[in-house]
C-alpha cells in the first residue's frame, strides 16, 4: 500500500496541516479508469491518497475509501458484479458495517459495486435510452449530513460531469419509499434525468450515512479551469471538491 503518484502539481485548497494526516484509500480494479482522478481530488482537498489494489488482503490504516469509476472487469455479467467478490471488498464491507463506520464513496462503477455488495440497496441497469451519455449534470443536494456531503447545504445545486451507460438506478417501490422517508436520497438530478433513474435519484446513502454512492463524477470538478463551464458567469468547475473536503472534515473531527 503506497501513496499514489500524481502527474503535475496538485496544490491543496485546504492547507490545514491536520488534513494531510487523513489517509483516503483509492481502490483500483482491472478496468478502473478514474482512480488517479479520485486521488488527485483527495490531494487537492488537502488529504493523502493511498493506492489500494483489488486483490489486497488488508485495508491498512486508511481513514476512508473511494471506489472510483471505470469498467471493472469489462462490466461482464453486470457492472460491478465481479468486483464485488474481490478480496479487498470483503474488508471494505466489514469496515463500513463496523462500529467504526468507515466512510466509503462509490462513484459511477463504484456505485454499481456498492449495490452489488449490498452496502447500498437497489441496482443499476442500462440507461433507458440504451446509449452512453457524457454531459455536465446539475444535481441537488438532498442530504448534507453524510460523511461525504457535510461541506454542502441541503437544497444546494451543483454541477459535475456525468458519463455512464449503466446508470439507471432502480429499486422496488418499498425500497424507494424507505430511502425517501429516511433521508437517504443524497442527490437528485435537476432539469434532466440522463438515464431514467427512479425518482430522479442520482445518489443514495446507507442508514448510517458513512456509505454514499452516486453516478456523476465529482472528482472531475475539483480544479479551476478543468471542470464544468461557468453558469450565468458563476464558476462551477470546483463544485465536486466538497465531497473530498467533507470526508476530511469528518475524519479530523471538525464541525460543519
Amino acid at each position: 500500500m503506497t501513496s499514489i503518484p500524481l502527474i503535475g502539481e496538485a496544490v491543496a485548497v485546504a492547507a490545514e496541516p491536520r488534513l494531510a494526516g487523513a489517509k483516503i484509500g483509492v481502490v483500483t480494479f482491472p478496468g478502473t479508469l478514474d482512480d488517479r482522478d479520485a486521488a488527485r481530488a483527495v490531494r487537492l482537498a488537502g488529504g493523502t491518497a493511498v493506492s489500494l489494489w483489488h486483490a489486497d488482503s488488508e485495508l491498512g490504516d486508511v481513514d476512508a475509501v473511494i471506489i472510483p469509476g471505470g469498467f471493472s472487469y469489462g462490466d461482464y455479467l453486470r457492472a460491478g458484479a465481479i468486483s464485488r467478490f474481490a478480496p479487498l471488498m470483503s474488508k471494505i464491507i466489514d469496515a463500513a458495517n463496523s462500529e467504526a463506520k468507515l466512510p466509503v464513496l462509490g462513484i459511477c462503477n463504484g456505485f454499481q459495486i456498492l449495490t452489488e455488495s449490498h452496502l447500498l440497496p437497489g441496482s443499476m441497469i442500462k440507461n433507458d435510452h440504451l446509449k452512453f451519455i457524457c454531459r455536465d449534470q446539475t444535481l441537488r443536494v438532498e442530504n448534507a449530513n453524510t460523511a461525504w456531503t457535510v461541506d454542502y447545504t441541503d437544497g444546494q445545486e451543483i454541477i459535475v460531469p456525468l458519463k455512464n451507460q449503466d446508470g439507471q438506478y432502480i429499486a422496488d417501490e418499498k425500497t424507494l419509499d424507505a430511502l425517501e422517508a429516511e433521508g437517504r436520497v443524497v442527490f437528485r438530478y435537476v432539469g434532466f434525468n440522463p438515464n431514467g433513474s427512479r425518482r430522479d435519484i442520482a445518489g443514495i446513502s446507507n442508514a448510517a450515512g458513512n456509505v454514499v454512492g452516486l453516478m456523476p463524477h465529482p472528482e472531475h470538478a475539483v480544479e479551476t479551469g478543468f471542470g464544468p463551464e461557468s453558469l450565468n458567469g458563476e464558476p462551477r468547475d470546483t463544485d465536486g471538491l466538497g465531497f473530498f473536503t467533507s470526508v476530511l472534515t469528518k475524519i479530523v473531527g471538525g464541525d460543519k
